[in-house]
């Protein structure tokens, strides 16, 4: 299991991250706002007593500037720890000040995170407290939308479907408004969307569609924490993705992930708000100190709330 006093250090990666990130959100500038939480997280990681691995990162070991996978970070030999990072999810919300934008990480023991390469990955989600398997990512939308409605004893009118407002997810809109059910579409930032169906404070029955892989490892340890379902399945589409899959140690490209084989053992995750949002609320400065909200979980030790600090400037 992983230390209860990683905690504390994670909620401080996050949201060093956070801040540095809102220095520059409504700039215009998606890049420089990532990179600014990039920079901040790794120089705190570093700064902490782990050896830790980056297995879930923003690109491959020659995109140095990024948080690369295969990254090694920490000044220490132990404890050994996995570690996955978005350290701007919605990047394009921040750089045009709207809501949702966050700081992500989080953390296992070595070896218990699946190592996804930066590509697509098809996703569904649900809470806690539902029959195992209640929906499943190979089932028609609308039988998933009833099973679903059955078991959590509504009509299909009150279920609401969260998913990224993309064409590809056409097909999805269609068939959920076809079925008078409710949708939340989201433009960017799918590892709030996911864990929205997981909150018993969120409208979201469930989370459906495709995103990106590492976001999808990071929404899954979030939603372990939180008791709920989740599957998922990549979408890799050309030789180069292949390459990468590969040499992650992926052979099986049509593999269909739960929530275990993503996410095998102890987790923290969290997630500091760099604008409000509906998760957290975004960084708040005050004369010579910043607040931040940290949704912050740990999985074996039955932790998750949210956590608001403050730091000197």
């Amino acid at each position: 299991m992983l230390e209860p006093n990683l905690l504390d250090q994670i909620i401080d990666v996050a949201a060093v991250a956070a801040y540095k990130s809102s220095l520059l959100k409504g700039k215009g500038d998606k890049n420089a706002a990532d990179q600014a939480a990039v920079d901040a997280m790794r120089q705190k990681l570093n700064e902490l007593n782990i050896c830790g691995k980056v297995v879930i990162g923003e690109g491959e070991m020659d995109e140095a500037p990024m948080l690369y996978i295969g990254e090694t970070l920490g000044k220490s030999k132990n404890p050994r720890i996995d570690i996955a990072v978005d350290p701007l999810d919605g990047t394009k919300l921040a750089a045009n000040n709207q809501p949702n934008a966050i700081s992500v990480i989080s953390i296992s023991e070595e070896g218990m995170l699946l190592q996804a390469p930066d590509t697509y990955m098809d996703k569904i989600s649900v809470g806690h407290g539902l029959p195992e398997n209640i929906v499943d990512l190979d089932e028609d939308v609308k039988n998933n939308i009833k099973n679903l409605a059955k078991a959590k004893n509504k009509s299909v009118d009150e279920i609401c479907i969260c998913l990224l407002d993309r064409e590809r997810h056409k097909h999805f809109i269609e068939d959920i408004k076809s079925l008078g059910a409710k949708l939340k579409l989201i433009s960017d930032g799918d590892v709030a969307g996911s864990i929205f169906s997981a909150l018993e404070t969120s409208d979201v029955d469930m989370y459906l569609g495709i995103g990106g892989a590492p976001e999808g490892v990071l929404a899954a340890s979030a939603i372990k924490c939180l008791g709920g379902q989740f599957q998922a399945r990549l979408k890799i589409q050309d030789d180069d993705e292949i390459k990468r899959a590969t040499n992650l140690g992926i052979k099986d490209f049509e593999k269909k992930y739960y929530l275990n084989d993503l996410v095998k053992g102890d987790v923290i995750f969290c997630s500091s708000g760099v604008t409000d949002g509906d998760l957290v609320s975004g960084v708040k400065l005050r004369n010579k100190e910043y607040e931040t909200e940290t949704f912050a979980l740990h999985y074996s030790q039955k932790f998750f709330k949210k956590v608001k600090k403050k730091y000197k400037i």
